[in-house]
């Protein structure tokens, strides 16, 4: 890859104008940075270097952007940075409107390291072929899978996040609500677009997990702020928090999980053989029909699920699970992740990981009913690592500020708070941690608009039948529905860590830009 520095010709800041796993989120995980909120006096001005990469025999030459955007709040005042870095296509094709994406991960509390040097940038950092961490010392290498010859890219940490910080305490709390992030990334996409000159370019928003809740709320945002998007990728993806939180009176979780538990029991031959035998996609497609019909049926029954029925219910069940039909009997039929990932691989002494199924660990005390720890949510040092590195060294943005997660907690940092109530930000009624009806709403708006929904077969933070659920549920025309397509990938949560399943997702989105309104044909 060559490069070049060329200093800084432009992007004006607006002055005065003015946070799970991982997943890639892993929320809550070591500490969090030095200082969460600050004002960037002490930070380096922003930099353009210019850089080239072969891509499907192409040469791509790129320009990449790196700096900060102060965000104003409601009077005008700053109240915080957001850090970004930006790859803009050096000479595109003229007179076809190049998208841009902005894309980040989730948390809430990630930054965007994982998406931008593990999925979708022109340099990647270099993991094991399943995903897994590699030996230090770590390496970063061209990205033959980065989306850049679709699109242009722009890579955005939340504010308490990365290198993005808060002006003060207070304005760090009010960036780590639902509201806040939203307000925050809309003025940010706002000023970015006005700033660069590409109010008319076709907005692509590409969030992975906690970031899925964010773009559906956000694309709605933006289109108050008279912004339309054109098209909407969702990665491992949850808009209604409920479909993920069980409790006494919520078996919704149990049944949505069980063919991502079906898909990691067949990876490690744990089912009959007439399961076992069949192709992933056609046994998962039986786990669901099963799931969706039997199981939730049996669920509902509750105490009444007796005799007979329940004998059959747990034969059914432990064919899908891998599980003793009196294990789950024990646990009366509601597996739970934890207990799942502690007991599948039980007799082997193995734990197997939330964010990745296909990865394994050893628990400390073997019999205990949850992992010590997630085996599938240790990448954040090679990430971090190479980041800050190619960053000092490639992009030459040189700072001495602590890049990393805001946290959950702790160290006077605010936990994450769903204030988006009814009558409130969104102006619609419904609980605070659903963003399907953000979705309903941009559609109703513009029809036009595209979807792709992007799940691991293996990835149990957000199981892929959570998230097809909340894509049926968003109560849209059927000629709408149609333009949701949804891709199934052999990874976990962080699809693009498998290199199969990057190449793949690659190519899904490169399709996936030509069926945008104003693209179509590119």
């Amino acid at each position: 890859m060559k490069q070049r520095n060329v200093g800084w010709t432009g992007l004006a800041l607006a002055v005065g104008l003015a946070a799970v796993p991982a997943a890639a989120q892993f929320p809550g995980r070591g500490a969090a940075p030095t200082f969460a909120y600050e004002k960037a006096a002490t930070d380096p001005p922003p930099v353009k270097t210019e850089h080239s990469i072969t891509v499907n025999g192409q040469t791509l030459r790129y320009t990449a952007e790196v700096g900060k955007i102060p965000i104003p709040d409601a009077s005008g005042k700053t109240m915080g940075h957001m850090f970004y870095v930006a790859y803009i296509l050096d000479n595109p094709t003229p007179g076809k409107p190049r998208p841009v994406t902005f894309s980040y991960n989730g948390g809430p509390g990630s930054d965007s390291v994982y998406v931008h040097m593990g999925g979708f940038g022109p340099r990647r950092v270099v993991l094991n072929a399943n995903g897994s961490n590699p030996a230090p010392p770590y390496q970063i290498v061209d990205n033959a899978q980065t989306w850049l010859g679709s699109t242009d890219l722009v890579f955005v940490d939340a504010i308490g996040t990365g290198y993005s910080r808060a002006t003060s305490h207070k304005n760090l709390v009010y960036a780590a609500s639902a509201q806040g992030d939203l307000e925050a990334f809309s003025q940010f996409v706002r000023l970015w677009l006005y700033q660069n000159n590409r109010v008319n370019s076709p907005v692509i928003l590409a969030g992975e997990s906690y970031g899925t809740f964010r773009s559906a709320g956000l694309a709605y945002v933006l289109w108050q702020h008279h912004i339309p998007v054109s098209g909407i990728v969702l990665l491992s993806s949850v808009l209604n928090m409920a479909t993920l939180r069980a409790s006494y009176s919520n078996d919704q979780p149990y049944w949505l999980a069980l063919p991502t538990q079906t898909a990691i029991a067949w990876h490690f031959h744990k089912l009959p053989p007439n399961l076992e035998k069949e192709p992933l996609p056609e046994v998962v497609q039986q786990a669901e029909n099963w799931a969706q019909t039997k199981y939730e049926h049996d669920l509902d029954l509750g105490d009444t699920l007796q005799g007979a029925e329940r004998q059959q219910a747990l034969q059914e069940m432990a064919e899908y699970t891998g599980l003793s039909p009196r294990f789950l009997d024990s646990w009366n039929l509601r597996i739970s992740t934890a207990l799942f990932d502690a007991s599948l691989l039980r007799g082997q002494d193995e734990i197997i990981g939330r964010y990745d199924g296909t990865q394994v660990g050893t628990n400390r005390t073997p019999g205990q009913i949850r992992p010590n720890y997630d085996p599938s949510s240790i990448l954040e040092v090679p990430y971090i690592d190479e980041f800050v590195n190619y960053l000092r060294n490639e992009l030459d943005y040189k700072t001495t500020l602590e890049y990393g997660d805001r946290g959950d907690g702790g160290a006077g940092i605010p936990r994450w708070n769903y204030n988006i109530a009814a009558g409130g930000f969104m102006g619609f009624g419904g609980p605070g941690d659903d963003v399907s009806q953000d979705l309903e709403r941009v559609f109703a708006q513009d029809p036009a608009m595209r979807l792709m929904l992007c799940e691991g077969y293996f990835d149990q933070a957000t199981p892929m039948l959570e998230a097809t659920y909340s894509m049926r549920h968003l109560f849209i025309t059927p000629a709408e529905q149609t333009h949701i397509t949804i891709r199934h990938f052999m990874s976990g949560h962080m699809i693009y860590a498998h290199n199969q399943s990057r190449a793949k997702l690659q190519q899904n989105f490169a399709a996936f830009v030509k069926t945008l309104p104003g693209v179509a044909g590119e």
